[in-house]
């Protein structure tokens, strides 16, 4: 949320994000708890990945850059692997989720009341400064924040809470529509997609939303519908072919460079005179995919695709185990949301340069500490006839479950 960015004076230079993360530190010191990782192939390949990204940084092309990045990179995977050692239970797991979205959601609900008041004529933007400050950036970040909220309203019993969650999804759609951020657009409807395929209410979604987008759409002013069009004549867009002109220096650094060029490799001045078809049309990678590519090669590429893949399988996996079982339906509903999250992430970041965004490395995390939660409590995976046996599952799990809680 980076609220520090909302205030004034000396406020908003005092670093927040490490005091709390000496706190967090210290507290894990004191903290009872058993305290392990469970290792399993996404966060493993997540730490083979770590130590890749620092062989790249030895040999990038702007060393002062790079290990300015590599600092912040490191601090962010510190915290995502204590992420995946303390999210492991359901409390916790549940509360992290709100917050998660709460922090984010606050743009959102803000952004789109914003957009209702201006008529979409303003752009919506983040706060200054941080992962999400620009257009594009907030638009990604809500696009993988939505999903969030629909597992808070699945798990929610109150009906006031339920309306105000709903409130606040549609709010963070107008919000996406207000970024003018065309990939956050593409990211938004093949989350909202998934979104209805992966929903337990598939009928309620899909009304609603064939209902709605079109009239938000339809009541945004005609500059944002002439920017929207350009996605077809990207020819004639400068910004997109810029971005397309930095994707091919970004596969000419891997082709000669077995490390890439490094954090901060595009766009450098002799890199473009050197890699680009167009050296004069200097561009960031504006691509996740790409930024990989440029920074950390083949190698580094390569092994960003593994995680995602087995993050997918985590996910599936979770879903597997916890099918047709009505204490576990969290899990399943979390996991399920949480895929509909990357879907977000991957589509909209397609265009979008935030390889190391915090929040993805944040749900990852929370995929191991479902899975941690699971294998503490041995839930075996739960086929469809034994998910009829409603005394043997009610003996062998719901009471023991019942008495760690307690």
């Amino acid at each position: 949320m980076n609220p520090h960015r909302l205030c004034w004076g000396f406020a908003m230079s005092v670093p927040f994000a490490f005091v709390t993360a000496i706190t967090l530190l210290l507290s894990l010191l004191i903290w009872k708890e058993k305290k392990r990782i469970l290792w399993m192939p996404v966060n493993i390949i997540l730490f083979i990945y770590i130590l890749w990204m620092t062989v790249t940084t030895v040999f990038a092309f702007d060393p002062l850059a790079a290990w300015s990045l590599w600092d912040r990179m490191w601090r962010i995977q510190l915290i995502t692997f204590i992420t995946m050692m303390v999210m492991t239970n359901q409390l916790n797991i549940n509360r992290l989720v709100w917050v998660v979205s709460g922090s984010i959601g606050f743009y959102g609900i803000k952004g789109g009341i914003f957009t209702i008041l201006t008529g979409g004529g303003e752009r919506v933007w983040g706060p200054d400064g941080t992962f999400i400050g620009g257009n594009n950036e907030i638009g990604l970040a809500l696009c993988m924040t939505v999903p969030l909220f629909r597992f808070i309203m699945l798990q929610e019993t109150k009906r006031y809470l339920k309306q105000g969650l709903l409130i606040t999804m549609l709010l963070c759609l107008v919000t996406i529509l207000g970024t003018q951020s065309r990939g956050a657009l593409l990211g938004m409807i093949c989350m909202v997609l998934f979104l209805i395929l992966k929903s337990r209410k598939k009928l309620f979604l899909f009304i609603l939303m064939i209902t709605i987008i079109p009239i938000i759409i339809a009541l945004m002013p005609q500059t944002w519908h002439e920017r929207m069009s350009t996605i077809k004549t990207y020819q004639a867009d400068n910004s997109a072919m810029g971005r397309i002109n930095a994707w091919g220096a970004a596969i000419n650094i891997a082709k000669n460079h077995l490390t890439g060029g490094g954090f901060k490799g595009l766009p450098i001045p002799w890199v473009f005179e050197k890699y680009a078809t167009n050296p004069t049309d200097l561009h960031d990678a504006h691509s996740i995919y790409f930024q990989v590519l440029a920074e950390h090669g083949f190698i580094g590429l390569g092994l960003f695709l593994m995680i995602a893949l087995t993050a997918w399988r985590l996910a599936s996996s979770l879903m597997k185990m916890t099918k047709d079982n009505n204490d576990l339906q969290w899990i399943y509903d979390l996991s399920s949301m949480i895929q509909v999250s990357f879907i977000g992430y991957w589509s909209a970041g397609a265009f979008l340069g935030l390889a190391d965004f915090d929040l993805y490395y944040c749900l990852i995390s929370i995929l191991v500490g479902c899975k941690t939660y699971l294998n503490e409590y041995n839930v075996p995976p739960i086929s469809l006839p034994e998910a009829n046996q409603k005394e043997t599952s009610t003996k062998n799990f719901v009471r023991p479950l019942l008495k760690k809680v307690v």
